[in-house]
C-alpha cells in the first residue's frame, strides 16, 4: 500500500514539474525559435562545438562576460550534462527569499517603469494569493497618471478585494501609509501597493519613492517587507542598468520578470540574476490572472536545453 501511495505522490510529482516545463517552454518559445537556426543539426545529438553553444548564448542575450563565466573551462564538445550544470550555478548568487512564518500584514512594494507591466503583476499576485486563501489589500500609489488609479481599481473589484486610493497627484506615501493602517486593522495577510512609473533617472520620483519606503516602515515596523522590481523581459540586458539604480535607490528584494514570451532575449535571466545578485521570483507571460508562475532555475535551464540538444 505505502508503494502504490509512493507512486502516485511520484506521479503528481511529475505532473507539476511537466506542468512548469511547459509554462517555461512557452515562456521561452521565441529565445528557442531564434537559436534553433544555430541547432539545425538534422537529429538529435549528444554533444554540441563549443563555438556553437557560445554563440547560442550570445544571441539569447546572455552578456558576454557571463558567456565566458558559463564557458570557462568547458571542453570543446559539450554535452547537456556539463552546460546544465554551468547554467544552473549562475542563479546561485541570488539569497533565498523565506516565505514562512511571515508578518501580517505582509507588505510588497511593487516598483518599475511605465509599461513593464506593473499593474497586471499585481493583479497576478493577488489572484495567487487569494487562490491560497490569503486575504489582499492594494494600495494605488501610482498617484502620478489618473488612468493607474482606475486601472488597479478595476482589478481589485474583478478580484473582489478591498482597495485604498486617492485623488490624481495626492500624496503617494499617504495612501501607502493608510493602506498598511487599514491592513493592519482588518487583519489582511498581504497588503500591495503600487508606485508610479519612473526611470532611474527622474530625481523627482525617485526620492518619492525613498519617502514611500521610509512612510510604509512608519506604519509598520520593517514594512515593506519586500521591494518587488517589475522587469520587461523584452528589454533583455538593457534592463540590468535600470535594476541596478533602484537597488541603489532602495534595495531590490527581488525581480519579477514579465513578457517573456514576447521576446527572443530569455538568456538576459542569467546576466540578470547573476550581476545583480538578487533572486528572480515569479515570470509572467500573458494578462490573465493566472498568467505568473514562481521562477525555477531547473525548469527554466532544462526548457532552454531542450531547444538546444534536439
Amino acid at each position: 500500500m505505502f508503494n502504490l501511495f509512493k507512486r502516485k505522490e511520484t506521479q503528481l510529482e511529475s505532473s507539476d514539474t511537466n506542468e512548469k516545463k511547459s509554462f517555461f517552454t512557452k515562456a521561452l518559445e521565441k529565445t528557442i525559435a531564434n537559436i534553433s537556426t544555430l541547432t539545425n543539426f538534422g537529429s538529435k545529438v549528444e554533444k554540441i562545438d563549443f563555438n556553437i553553444i557560445e554563440e547560442i548564448l550570445i544571441e539569447s542575450d546572455m552578456t558576454y562576460d557571463i558567456v565566458e563565466l558559463a564557458m570557462d573551462g568547458l571542453p570543446k564538445q559539450i554535452s547537456r550534462d556539463q552546460l546544465r550544470h554551468r547554467l544552473i550555478s549562475l542563479f546561485e548568487f541570488a539569497p533565498e527569499i523565506k516565505t514562512d512564518h511571515l508578518p501580517t500584514p505582509y507588505v510588497q512594494l511593487i516598483i518599475g517603469v511605465n509599461g513593464a507591466g506593473k499593474t497586471t503583476t499585481i493583479a497576478k499576485l493577488t489572484s495567487m494569493y487569494k487562490k491560497a486563501g490569503k486575504k489582499v489589500i492594494l494600495g494605488a500609489g501610482d498617484t502620478f497618471r489618473a488612468a493607474a488609479i482606475e486601472q488597479l481599481s478595476i482589478w481589485a473589484s474583478k478580484l473582489d478585494v478591498p482597495i485604498i486610493k486617492t485623488q490624481q497627484g495626492h500624496d503617494p506615501s499617504a495612501v501607502a501609509f493608510d493602506t498598511i493602517q487599514s491592513a493592519v486593522a482588518k487583519k489582511i495577510d498581504y497588503c500591495i501597493i503600487d508606485t508610479a512609473g519612473r526611470l532611474q533617472t527622474q530625481t523627482n520620483l525617485n526620492k518619492e519613492l525613498e519617502k514611500i519606503v521610509k512612510v510604509c516602515n512608519k506604519a509598520k515596523d520593517g514594512a515593506p517587507h519586500q521591494k518587488l522590481l517589475i522587469l520587461d523581459g523584452t528589454q533583455g540586458n538593457s534592463a540590468i542598468t535600470q535594476a541596478k539604480a533602484f537597488n541603489g535607490m532602495v534595495g531590490i528584494d527581488g525581480i519579477i520578470v514579465t513578457k517573456l514570451d514576447g521576446t527572443s532575449k530569455g538568456g538576459a535571466l542569467f546576466s540578470i540574476s547573476n550581476q545583480l545578485e538578487l533572486p528572480i521570483l515569479f515570470i509572467g507571460i500573458g494578462e490573465k490572472a493566472d498568467d505568473l508562475i514562481p521562477f525555477s532555475p531547473d525548469d527554466f535551464v532544462d526548457s532552454l536545453l531542450d531547444g538546444i540538444y534536439p
